[in-house]
Order: structure tokens, then C-alpha cells, then sequence
């Protein structure tokens, strides 16, 4: 295994116990090593481009969602439009669109845009945004790998978390579900791209 890889393990490990443990500090340590890392692994694995991009935009945001603050939360959120918007164009020049995907992932997009309008309040509109891009790079992904495909879906589905949290609507092990699902989306997002690359490059 990679040591960049093996590293950010470790630092995924760290996290999740530090969010059990609501571990703050700790926290600081971890958080903003998790894209860091992959992105080294990436670049020793295939090349810089998009998708490391991504995920040094995705470094800026988990540093500014680690301020408990509105200001810093649109912050985080801006950051991760970068993340998405660099993943979906990757994703589309690799593969061809899946029409069935983005209508899914449309459709999804809606309902729950739908569920949690009246308790977004003035994040009703960023929201919309954002999840508008996210639903896009998930839906572009399903064309590149089932691994990639994956990853978006995970993707899709911590920031899904962020967004009942915002709703102030309640999930049993919410904190650690959030974290948990975005490490896996962010590995299997750059390990799936980091292989086409790879047996691209050879």
C-alpha cells in the first residue's frame, strides 16, 4: 500500500474517533490532512488535474467548516462547489454522460430540496446551488468507474447529512455518519480515478 495512503488511514482513523469523541482539537489535526494526502497519493500514482484540484479545494473547506460559524459555513460550502464543479468536468471528459443517472440524481435532487425547504431558511438558496453541482458530479461519475460511481453516491449522501444538520433535523450518530461517508467518498473517488489514470498513463 501506498504510504500517503496508509497515512491518510491513520488520519481517518484519528478523525472519526476525534468526531465521536467531539475531540475538537483533535479534530484540527485530522480533518485537514484527509485530501492532502490522497491528493499525494494521486499525483505519485498518476498526475496532477482535475480531480487533484478538487481536492485541494475540498482542503479549504474542511478547514472553514471546522469554524462553528454561518460566515465560515457558506465559506465551506463556496469551497466545496470548487470540489464538485472540478470533479463533475474530470468525470465528464473521461466518460460519456449517463442520461439515466443525471434524471436519478435529478430527481433525487429535488425531493430533497423539496423536504428540507421550509427549514433551510436564508440557506435555502445556496443549498439549492450546491446540491444542484453535487447532483451533477455524482451523476457524471457513474460514466467513469463503478468505484467513482460509488464515491459520488457516498459523497451525495454525507453532504445530504450536513444538510438535515442545517435543517436542524436529528440523525442518530449524525457527526460520525457525516465524516464517515465523506472519508469513503474522497478514497473511493481518487483510488478509482487513480487506476483509469494510471493504466491510462502506461
Amino acid at each position: 500500500m501506498h504510504l500517503a495512503l496508509m497515512f491518510f488511514l491513520v488520519a481517518a482513523a484519528v478523525e472519526l474517533v476525534a468526531v465521536a469523541a467531539d475531540w475538537t482539537a483533535l479534530q484540527w489535526v485530522a480533518k485537514p490532512l484527509l485530501a492532502p494526502l490522497l491528493a499525494v497519493y494521486l499525483i505519485r500514482r498518476a498526475k496532477i488535474d482535475l480531480v487533484v484540484v478538487a481536492l485541494g479545494f475540498a482542503t479549504a473547506g474542511d478547514v472553514a467548516l471546522l469554524v462553528d460559524d454561518d460566515v465560515a459555513f457558506l465559506l465551506g460550502m463556496a469551497c466545496f462547489l470548487g470540489t464538485q464543479i472540478c470533479l463533475t468536468v474530470a468525470f465528464l471528459r473521461r466518460a460519456r454522460a449517463r442520461w439515466w443517472a443525471f434524471a436519478l440524481y435529478g430527481l433525487l435532487w429535488a425531493l430533497a430540496n423539496a423536504l428540507l425547504w421550509e427549514q433551510l431558511g436564508d440557506l435555502r438558496v445556496p443549498v439549492l446551488v450546491y446540491s444542484l453541482v453535487l447532483s451533477a458530479m455524482a451523476a457524471a461519475a457513474v460514466g467513469v468507474s463503478p468505484r467513482v460511481a460509488a464515491g459520488g453516491a457516498f459523497f451525495l449522501v454525507s453532504d445530504f447529512l450536513i444538510g438535515l444538520d442545517a435543517a436542524d433535523v436529528g440523525v442518530p450518530g449524525q457527526p460520525v455518519l457525516i465524516m464517515a461517508t465523506y472519508i469513503t467518498a474522497l478514497a473511493l473517488i481518487v483510488t478509482g480515478w487513480a487506476r483509469l489514470s494510471g493504466a491510462r498513463s502506461r
